[in-house]
This record gives structure tokens, sequence and C-alpha cells, in this order.
């Protein structure tokens, strides 16, 4: 048996669901072992800027597929994947403000809109999984705090806004290790941008994330931020494009791929 074979079953099997409207929320944990994808949806006009705007942020927004326009197969992450159909929940943007969040998009499908695939943290959290480390978002049974940061993102276009980081607290000792883990990943985000004192990268309070769900950090815990595929969507935001849809944060698209096929030590 080919060894990806398991990997690709479960998350067709998850997408099936996810096409079914039984998984409607976040998708961390689900489909071990698969790479989950954030996803950004534009008119192929945007779509040579919002591109340049990935390669000049390759820690929020790490590429991994491209779709020609108008079509919602990307056979690259899963023959029989729908990008209309198998997010859990989206999020759909007109003139920058988010006006709907649908389970489907079908409804909306045109025949010059573009998907773009990013790497998502929730690939990486296997890894540290794997390793005996603890996630205290699963542990809660909770969505992954999500927070708009002061630092900005290098311009492409009309494409500018600022950096979203993802958090997870870590004792110091299973912080190093998570820091050495996730640097194998470059592809669902890497290393953490910051770890300590949320306020010097122009976070608040940490109890009050963006998106997502706060968690306890405790005061023998440094809390670790990873750049975020959220980002696009505080970017749409600044942007005000005509049209767009993402995924909803949290809910993710469920690849084909195996992510240790995306360590690169």
């Amino acid at each position: 048996m080919n060894p990806t074979e398991p990997i690709a079953g479960a998350a067709q099997a998850t997408r099936q669901r996810i096409r079914r409207g039984e998984i409607t929320g976040h998708t961390s944990g689900l489909a071990p072992g698969c790479v989950q994808g954030n996803v950004v949806i534009l008119p192929s006009a945007l779509a040579p800027d919002f591109l340049r705007f990935c390669q000049a942020n390759p820690k929020p927004c790490p590429l991994l597929a491209v779709s020609e326009p108008g079509d919602a197969a990307l056979p690259s992450l899963g023959a029989d994947l729908d990008i209309r159909s198998d997010v859990p929940r989206y999020r759909v943007f007109r003139q920058g403000e988010l006006v709907e969040e649908p389970t489907d998009i079908g409804h909306l499908w045109r025949g010059d809109l573009v998907s773009f695939v990013l790497g998502c943290s929730f690939s990486f959290e296997w890894a540290l999984l794997e390793d005996g480390l603890r996630l205290r978002h699963q542990d809660c049974g909770v969505n992954v705090p999500m927070y708009r940061t002061g630092i900005q993102t290098v311009a492409a276009g009309r494409f500018h806004g600022p950096l979203v980081v993802s958090m997870r607290p870590f004792s110091p000792a299973d912080a190093i290790r998570a820091i050495q883990i996730t640097t194998r990943f470059p592809g669902v985000h890497g290393a953490p941008v910051h770890i300590g004192k949320p306020e010097l990268i122009g976070i608040r309070e940490l109890a009050r994330p963006d998106w997502g769900d706060a968690v306890p950090v405790q005061a023998d815990e440094l809390p670790l931020f990873w750049a975020c595929g959220v980002t696009p969507q505080a970017v749409i935001a600044e942007a005000k494009p005509d049209f767009c849809i993402t995924h909803a944060p949290g809910s993710m698209l469920i690849t084909d791929l195996n992510n240790s096929r995306l360590a690169v030590l």
C-alpha cells in the first residue's frame, strides 16, 4: 500500500463530512497527519497582486497551491477536492466588509475566481503533538487565539496591512522544543515570529483575541506567536476589494498532503 493512502483517505472522509454539513467549526485536530490550508478566493484581476503579496510575505502566507480561474478543483491538494464546498465555514467580503459566513459558496461561484491555498499552523501542530507537547487550545476544546499585531506586512499592489499571529503557551523548556520543531516546517509558517511580551508587537490583552478563543497562560509559561494565515483577512479589510472569499478563522481546507513531507530538515 502507498504510505500516503491512509492520510488521503482520512482527508477525503473529513471533507465528505464537511460537504454534508456535519463539520462547520474549527478543524484543529481533525484528520491527523493531513496538511491543512488557509483559503483566499479573489477575482482574477486581483490575483497577480495577491500572488506577489504572498511571495513578499512567506511567513504569514506560505503558498501551497493556486487554481486556474473559474476552476473549483485543486488536484495537487486532493483528487476530489472542491473549493466551493470543502471548507467548514467561509467568509464573504464586499468592499472589505464581511457580509456573509456560509458553509458552501456554490451560489457565489464565478468564472473569474482564483483560489489560493496557504499553509496553516494546524499542520505543524501535528509535529508538536507527535513530540509529546500539549496544545492549550486543544486541551480546552476551543479555537486557537489569533491577534492583529502592530507589525506591518510588505505591501504588493493594493494589498497591505497588519500581520496576524496565532498564540500557544508553553513552559520555557517546551518553548525551546516547539521552536526547534516548527523551524522545520516553513511551508506552514515555520518558527515563531515573537516570544513573550505581547505588548512589544502591539497586542494589549491576551485575554481578548481578535479571532478564535482566549486560553489561559500560566505564570511559568511563555506565549509563543506564530505568523498566521488569517493575515489576508486583515489585509482585505485594508485593501477593500470589491469581492473576496476566505475561510472563517480556524475553519481550514483539509488536503490529501502528508504533513511529514513538509519538513525541510
